[in-house]
């Protein structure tokens, strides 16, 4: 069954341990996860093996024109853009670094579009420069609910800060905090 939830995670620099630590306090949640992660083709599958360890619902790499299924985990696969079609088809593709990164979390969160089926969740996190907070806006303004990291958790407050200077973050939490918000938004699988 496609999700009618969708959750979209940016994230970069202390990425993999912020994931970990937030997919281990979650159970099977009733939403489609997407995580944009600021990565390497050598290093995509190894990471999403990691975090499969870790979470309760089952990761894995995107791919091209997959639909994504409510309770999983997705996560761009380095050196491609992900983008979705009718918020729940992948598409991947080329094309120049946005941000200065491939995949850039904006190219996805900007692909998401109206109307929305289910509910829809926008979270930045960790990392280096502004990516995400075009994106955040975005959902925003669509009717999403927004959230970034806070700085004290934080392993670089660069992505969560530009987000939150967008004026469109409605929570900003530690990573411990986002999996109880999630929890109370979305029901279990």
């Amino acid at each position: 069954m496609t999700s009618r939830n969708l959750v979209v995670i940016g994230v970069s620099t202390g990425g993999p341990l912020t994931l970990k630590a937030l997919f281990r306090e979650l159970p099977p949640l009733d939403a489609a996860f997407l995580i944009v992660l600021h990565i390497t083709p050598q290093m995509d599958y190894r990471i999403a093996q990691g975090l499969d360890a870790a979470a309760s619902m089952p990761v894995k790499l995107a791919e091209d024109g997959e639909y994504l299924k409510s309770g999983h985990v997705y996560m761009a696969p380095g050196g491609l853009h992900l983008q979705l079609t009718g918020n729940n088809r992948v598409v991947l593709c080329e094309g120049p670094r946005v941000n200065y990164v491939q995949p850039a979390a904006d190219v996805t969160m900007l692909s998401l579009s109206r109307p929305l089926r289910g509910k829809l969740i926008g979270i930045v996190l960790t990392g280096m420069g502004r990516d995400g907070a075009d994106g955040i806006r975005h959902i925003h303004e669509i009717g999403g609910i927004t959230m970034a990291q806070d700085q004290q958790s934080s392993t670089i407050y660069g992505m969560p800060k530009a987000a939150a200077q967008t004026g469109a973050v409605d929570y900003v939490l530690p990573p411990q905090k986002i999996a109880g918000k999630l929890m109370e938004l979305l029901k279990p699988a």
